[in-house]
Parts: structure tokens; sequence; C-alpha cells
């Protein structure tokens, strides 16, 4: 049986020292046709990443030996080996300390297993070569593209695909949204991911966003990202 939302041959390495949790996940990535390896801490996680080079990491925050943190600064010294944080505590400071340093995901334990398959899925097609996007370092999602190295936002129409001008800090902002289009992100969060370490007002997100909101309807993307009233952003649907 194929699975059209994964390749079959992706490999997962489930960093976490739980082995019932990770006998769970291995169960429900094995149903979901992809392969998985097992490191009960954060050393062992490193070896694997080393030696078999996973598509995608699942990792634990507290783990013996090495921590998840320190893990994440290592495979981000390494590469850009996607990332999602598994967390026992649903600390804001987790989750933007994860982001900080370059997790594309995070998910709170308890969990249900099948959320963590579909987000698992979600970040492999951004990432993967030949998926929803040419290479990693393009973003494509609806009518819109990321370039990452160059810094540039294209949005596609009949003739092709135009340039959207944009200042770095509503480039970042707009990244950081169509990483994870569906998740509310809140203001802090987007002040500690996207803007300078000067702009230290939450007040500072708002005017930033809705500038970039501004350009997006001008290129026919009304309302994105969208306002989640007393939490934050997000992107949502794009056409």
């Amino acid at each position: 049986m194929s699975h059209p939302l994964a390749e079959p041959q992706s490999l997962v390495l489930i960093a976490e020292d739980e082995p019932e949790i990770a006998d769970i996940l291995s169960a429900y990535l094995q149903r979901n046709g992809l392969r998985s390896v097992h490191a009960a801490d954060g050393c062992r996680a490193l070896d694997l990443h080393l030696s078999l080079k996973p598509d995608l990491i699942v990792l634990d925050v507290q783990m013996p030996r090495m921590d998840g943190w320190q893990v994440l600064a290592e495979v981000r010294h390494r590469g850009d080996t996607p990332v999602i944080m598994l967390t026992a505590l649903d600390q804001d400071m987790d989750k933007l300390m994860g982001l900080r340093i370059g997790a594309d995901d995070y998910v709170v334990k308890p969990f249900n297993p099948a959320e963590v398959v579909a987000r698992i899925q979600a970040v492999l097609r951004r990432t993967r070569p030949g998926g929803d996007q040419p290479s990693r370092r393009f973003i494509r999602l609806g009518r819109l593209q990321a370039d990452l190295e160059n810094h540039e936002i294209t949005v596609h129409d009949e003739d092709g695909f135009l340039p959207l001008s944009l200042t770095l800090t509503e480039f970042k902002i707009l990244v950081h949204l169509m990483r994870a289009p569906r998740r509310v992100f809140g203001r802090e969060e987007l002040l500690v991911a996207c803007l300078p370490e000067g702009e230290a007002l939450e007040r500072t997100v708002d005017s930033h966003v809705s500038k970039l909101r501004k350009k997006l309807e001008a290129v026919g993307l009304a309302g994105v990202p969208a306002s989640v009233r007393g939490v934050g952003y997000r992107l949502g649907d794009v056409p």
C-alpha cells in the first residue's frame, strides 16, 4: 500500500528515553510507510544522526547524557535535518527556545501519536527534495514561494512568479508562518524569532504584520496572515 503523504523510504530518528513512547511512535510510523530508528539518549542520537543521516528527527527535550537542546544545537551545526521537538512542559520558553535554535515544529506530551505522524509527514513534504517544493531552500504554499537563500518572496499568477517587495523582518515573519501555516504563533514567539533585538515590544509585531498583510492584499491574497484574538497570528489557507 502506498502512502502519498510521505515517501516509504523516509527514515525517522526517534530520540526518546521512554521506550514505551518510542515503541508507540515507531508502530505508527511503520503503519504510515515510514522507517524509524530509536536512540535512548542524546549522545546516541547524535551518533545515529551522523551514521544514518535520517530524513527527520523526533527529539525529546529531557534525555540523559545530552538534553534535547544540546542535541538540536549540534544537529543545526551539522546541517538542516528537520527536527520536531517533544516536550513534557507546555512552557512558552521551551517552545521559543526550540524555534530559536532551529526546530521545525514541537509537540507537547501527552500527545496523540497520529497527530505526531501527521506533523512528521507535513515537515517531510516541505523539506524533502522532489516533494511540495523543488529543494530545501524553497518553501511553497499556495501561490506563495519563499526563496530562503536569496530572501525573496514571489507570488504565482497567470503570468508566472511576481516578486513581492518585503523588508527583512516581514520576510522572516512570513517564512516563519509558512513553515506551519495552520499553527497559531504568539506575538512573543514572533518577536523572538523574527525581529531584531532592539525591537522588544509585542505591538511592534502587530505593526510589521499589518504592513505585510497590506502587501499580500495588494497581490490578491486577502486576509493573511489571520489574527487570532488574544493569541497571535497564523497564515491559514493560502489560495
